[in-house]
C-alpha cells in the first residue's frame, strides 16, 4: 500500500483555532471527510491521515471537550453504542487482529472529543503494534476513490448489523465458568 509523510505541525498551523470536527459537521468543504455513520448526536468518518487501513473517528456532533464530564450517562453510553457499531463494521470489512479504541486530543491540538477506532492488521510485528502503530507521521496514501469504496463498505456493514440485536461474528468467546 502506498504511504506518504504528513507534517502534523503544518496541519495544526493551517487549522488555526478552528475545530475540524465542528467544520465537518457544519458542512465546510475544506473539512470534508468520508462519513460512514451519522445521526442527530454523532458522526463517524474515515481518518484523513490513516496510519492503519480502516481507521475511523467517532465524535459527538456537538462540540464537547471532556471525554466523560461533558456528557450525561445516557449521552455517553449512546456514543459508545456508535463506537461499538462502527467498530464491529470495521472488523467485518477490514482484516483486524485487534481493534484499538481510544480517545485522544488536547487543548493544543484538537479539543473536540472523539474516539479513534484503528484496526491492527494481522501479522504486524509486536514492535509495530499498540501505540507504535499510531504514533507516526507516515500515513496511508489512499485515493479519494479508495476512501469512497471503503466508506461505502463500512456503511453497508453498519446498515446490515442495524437489524441485529447484537453483533454476530465467528470469534470465539470466553465461556462462563
Amino acid at each position: 500500500m502506498r504511504t506518504r509523510t504528513v507534517d502534523f505541525g503544518a496541519v495544526r498551523d493551517d487549522l488555526g483555532d478552528r475545530c475540524f470536527i465542528c467544520e465537518l459537521v457544519a458542512g465546510s468543504p475544506d473539512f470534508a471527510h468520508h462519513v460512514v455513520y451519522e445521526d442527530e448526536h454523532a458522526v463517524a468518518f474515515l481518518n484523513r491521515y490513516p496510519a492503519l487501513y480502516g481507521y475511523v473517528l467517532v465524535a459527538p456532533r456537538q462540540h464537547r471537550e471532556h471525554v466523560t464530564s461533558d456528557f450525561t450517562r445516557d449521552e455517553y453510553l449512546g456514543l459508545q453504542r456508535v463506537v461499538h457499531c462502527v467498530g464491529e463494521a470495521i472488523r467485518r470489512v477490514v482484516p483486524t487482529e485487534r481493534l484499538y479504541i481510544l480517545s485522544l486530543g488536547s487543548r493544543q491540538g484538537n479539543r473536540h472529543v472523539h474516539w479513534h477506532l484503528a484496526p491492527l492488521p494481522p501479522g504486524l510485528p509486536f514492535e509495530q503494534q499498540q501505540l507504535a502503530a499510531l504514533d507516526t507521521n507516515v500515513c496511508l496514501d489512499l485515493s479519494d476513490a479508495e476512501l469512497a469504496e471503503l466508506a461505502q463498505k463500512l456503511r453497508e456493514a453498519i446498515k446490515a448489523s442495524a437489524a441485529e440485536p447484537y453483533a454476530i461474528d465467528d470469534e470465539p468467546r470466553l465461556e462462563e465458568a
